[in-house]
């Protein structure tokens, strides 16, 4: 396989794992991700950043996020994001300790 076929390839698969998580599973919550397979949506949204910056393009947090979210953050969240329990949220910042705080 040539190297511009792998390229589409992955970014097909990419759309279609967004696609997954925005569209068909909007029920399940970045928290309950991040506990389970240490990423969530926000992990994706960010990776896009770096992967933008990466290329040159000035990116911003906020930014990328409605990129990958199809809309701000903060509607979103209003629209899809529940109320996580004291456990949740204790499991959560070990998850995103062992993440992304001492992946950098």
């Amino acid at each position: 396989m040539d190297d511009q076929t792998r390229i589409e390839i992955e970014a097909a698969a990419f759309r279609r794992l967004r696609q997954h998580l925005m569209e068909d599973r909007q029920d399940v919550q970045n928290i309950d991700m991040m506990n389970l397979a240490g990423f969530c949506r926000n992990c994706l949204s960010r990776w896009y950043q770096e992967a933008a910056n990466e290329k040159g393009i000035e990116m911003g947090k906020e930014e990328a996020r409605e990129v990958y979210y199809g809309m701000p953050y903060s509607e979103w969240k209003a629209q899809h994001q529940t109320e996580a329990g004291a456990d949740k949220q204790a499991a959560f910042e070990k998850a995103f300790k062992e993440n992304v705080t001492d992946k950098g």
